[in-house]
């Protein structure tokens, strides 16, 4: 059995041409249907069959499944700049995400909602380094999507234990269980995976992950 994942990244420009003069509504609403529209084909390339929108449906937390692929597991995530999909036909309960690292952001009112104490403490030891709370929130954002609890569990119960220098590792929380998560820092982008593991003595070894930049 081969233990792997693969994302794919690419441009949301390359996605989504938008016209200028749309308003903001009518934005978002194109921007979605591109969106779900590259994600099916990018599904069906790696199945080798046609996926439409009616070939989904959502388990009880609203997340979505292929209903004749239930066990090819996948999940994708959008910035303002960038988009990744990440699938498996292996490693359960897939989540991800990614952030623009030039994003606008108020780091402080932020860090003090979302953070675990933990990591709030941690971060301002680190004189709030700005690559440590990118890796913080993307990892609090794919463990959820993973678990598929999503906004059901408060972001600042969910202790990451995120390193500043290492790029991985596990966390637990009793509602969702054991994710293992693997961060990268793409230079224009942090993108973090999480997929579902388990607590061991004799630690855990990472799937192999394999990022694409679709030409």
């Amino acid at each position: 059995m081969t233990r792997a994942i693969r994302i794919a990244v690419d441009k949301i420009e390359r996605i989504v041409p938008l016209a200028k003069e749309l308003d903001r509504k009518t934005k978002i609403q194109q921007q979605k249907q591109a969106i779900h529209h590259y994600r099916n084909q990018l599904l069906s390339q790696q199945l080798h069959v046609t996926i439409q929108q009616e070939d989904f449906a959502t388990n009880e937390h609203g997340k979505p499944y292929l209903i004749k692929f239930p066990q090819f597991y996948f999940n994708h995530s959008h910035s303002q700049k960038n988009y990744a999909l990440a699938t498996s036909s292996h490693m359960p309960d897939l989540g991800v995400d990614l952030e623009d690292l030039d994003r606008k952001v108020r780091f402080e009112a932020l860090a003090v909602h979302a953070f675990h104490p933990n990591e709030l403490r941690y971060w301002n030891e680190l004189e709030q380094d700005r690559e440590y709370w990118f890796k913080v929130w993307t990892t609090k954002e794919a463990v959820l999507k993973a678990s598929g609890l999503g906004i059901h569990l408060n972001l600042n119960e969910l202790e990451t234990r995120v390193h500043p220098i290492y790029d991985g590792g596990l966390c637990s929380h009793p509602s969702i269980g054991t994710f293992a998560y693997q961060n990268f820092n793409l230079g224009h982008a942090m993108l973090t995976v999480a997929w579902r593991s388990e607590s061991s003595c004799k630690g855990f070894a990472f799937p192999e992950i394999k990022i694409i930049f679709p030409s």
